[in-house]
């Protein structure tokens, strides 16, 4: 059954749409398509519902995330992002969730993890300083998740290294425009962010390690959405969107080849070649889809049923996840390639969708080796590294 805030997506989609190029020669979301989301309420989809949230099941939020994508590759990459940060949230000391959406349900948290700062312990925190690029959706976002390496207390990482995410509130951090001049996906306002010696309460702090396998969410009793591990939850917003994006190019293609005629003066609707490949396409791109929500879906099932989530079946997820990305832009590129000369103009959405399904393959969530290579050490049954683990 579609959750409702994928049907108010889609009653949206026509002016989502209309917006997209707004959104890249902005390079953000336009204050308008930011309120058509907040409407939707697609960020709210994992969010707990005592703070205004639909605690919906994963499934819906991939589906709503490709619903956005298929409309705005931009828009819905940030959903696909910022969408994943209220499900973390949940997890962490309640006092933050208080702060964050008491006043408004509607706040967002943009991130990244990526460890690019330093966390030095001080009585009742950390102090921490810091800059990391690629914070989506940062200029419609009250405060920032940063990922950040436990300090020895002199500014250094100390040792054994220990991932923390920390939550600052928009205050404490600086966002530098100027940092997100890129091909593809430019209307995400991915910009980078500063932080100088702010102080970080203890409460909102947590070990990556508490929410890699759902450690934190069961001792706090929380429900099955809550208890996946976050190598599962953080990559399906992210490969949601590109999917979606990927939808999104294969329904201009087929609306625009339909009354095209060819330079032999042959109605491409008769040329069998270019109706094979969209054929193949929308094929793959619907595994894709499938593929990708099975994966979440099951390991959902699994937690519900209270049995553990292994570390091959987190391999068996993320090797799905990635491949999925990969198929599906792979079928985009065989529907470009014929979707003739005016696929390059500026003015044909085709060509957009294209540069953003490509840059959302530099996600470092998309990148094969680590996760192919976890999961064959797996699924032989033999040790997987930590440094593997902690992708995985």
């Amino acid at each position: 059954m579609t959750h409702e805030v994928v049907g108010r997506v889609e009653e949206l989609g026509a002016e989502l749409a209309g917006l997209a190029d707004e959104n890249e020669s902005l390079g953000k979301l336009s204050d308008r398509t930011v309120e058509l989301l907040r409407s939707a309420g697609v960020i709210r989809l994992l969010q707990p519902k005592e703070f205004g949230g639909f605690g919906a099941h994963p499934r819906d939020f991939a589906e709503a995330v490709m619903a956005v994508a298929r409309h705005d590759g931009a828009a819905g990459w940030v959903c696909g992002v910022v969408g994943v940060h209220p499900w973390e949230l949940a997890q962490m000391d309640p006092r933050l969730a208080h702060e964050v959406w008491d006043e408004d349900p509607d706040t967002w948290i943009a991130s990244p993890y990526m460890p690019n700062g330093v966390a030095d312990p001080v009585d009742g925190g950390y102090v921490l300083s810091g800059r990391w690029p690629f914070s989506s959706g940062s200029d419609h976002c009250r405060w920032d998740f940063l990922g950040a390496l436990l300090g020895d207390g002199k500014g250094r990482p100390a040792g054994p290294i220990t991932v923390m995410h920390v939550v600052l509130p928009r205050d404490d951090y600086e966002i530098i425009d100027g940092t997100w001049d890129v091909v593809g996906l430019a209307g995400t306002g991915s910009k980078d962010v500063v932080v100088d010696k702010a102080f970080v309460p203890e409460y909102r702090t947590i070990r990556q390690e508490a929410v890699q396998d759902g450690a934190a969410a069961g001792a706090a009793g929380l429900d099955t959405l809550y208890r996946l591990p976050f190598t599962s939850m953080f990559p399906l917003g992210i490969t949601a969107a590109v999917i979606g994006i990927c939808e999104g190019a294969l329904a201009v293609h087929l609306a625009q080849q339909k009354d095209r005629v060819a330079v032999t003066g042959v109605q491409v609707r008769d040329d069998p070649y270019v109706l094979y490949a969209a054929g193949e396409a929308a094929a793959e791109i619907a595994a894709s889809r499938v593929q990708l929500i099975d994966g979440i879906s099951r390991l959902y099932d699994k937690v519900e049923a209270g049995k553990p989530v292994t570390i091959e079946d987190r391999a068996d997820v993320r090797r799905n996840q990635v491949r999925c990305a990969w198929r599906a832009v792979s079928a985009l590129d065989e529907i470009f390639a014929r979707s003739g000369g005016n696929a390059i103009r500026r003015s044909n959405p085709i060509q957009r969708y294209w540069r953003d399904a490509h840059v959302g393959l530099q996600h470092m969530i998309h990148v094969p080796g680590t996760a192919y290579h976890a999961n064959v050490l797996a699924k032989m049954g033999l040790e997987v590294p930590e440094s593997m683990r902690a992708v995985i």
